[in-house]
């Protein structure tokens, strides 16, 4: 550990004193929900981060720190559009790896359709990965 923990402080492009930054964002990717937002509820092992009521185009973003020495976070969502719901986990790190997928920008983006949840690190090449129930 101690040896991964040095390695990795060599890297500067990905840490800063007050750790690694990665930037969370979920947009109500809808074309026609007319009148119905799309609702997220947020929060995180230290508590509720917030929600909001996201129209055609809405994003809701927020930043994760990870550092040597604080916990790492975790965040879990509740998604509801109408009658329909999903909880999805949009930033977790499993222990020893880097945060899901969220590539060497450090971006967890993920966009909400009618069909499903689809997630991307780089905004271009979409992932559909949780579909309506």
């Amino acid at each position: 550990m101690v040896f991964m923990s040095i390695k990795y402080l060599h890297q500067p492009q990905h840490f800063t004193i007050q750790g690694i930054t990665y930037k969370i964002r979920v947009v109500n990717g809808f074309t026609n929900n007319s009148s119905l937002p799309l609702v997220i509820w947020c929060t995180s092992q230290d508590g509720d981060i917030g929600g909001r009521a996201l129209q055609e185009g809405d994003d809701y973003t927020w930043y994760a720190r990870l550092s040597f020495w604080a916990p790492t976070p975790a965040y879990s969502c509740t998604l509801k559009w109408d009658r329909a719901r999903i909880m999805f986990a949009p930033f977790k790190v499993l222990k020893g790896r880097t945060p899901r997928s969220c590539g060497t920008c450090r971006k967890c983006l993920w966009l909400v359709k009618e069909d499903g949840v689809y997630f991307s690190n780089d905004d271009s090449k979409w992932v559909k990965e949780i579909s309506w129930i």
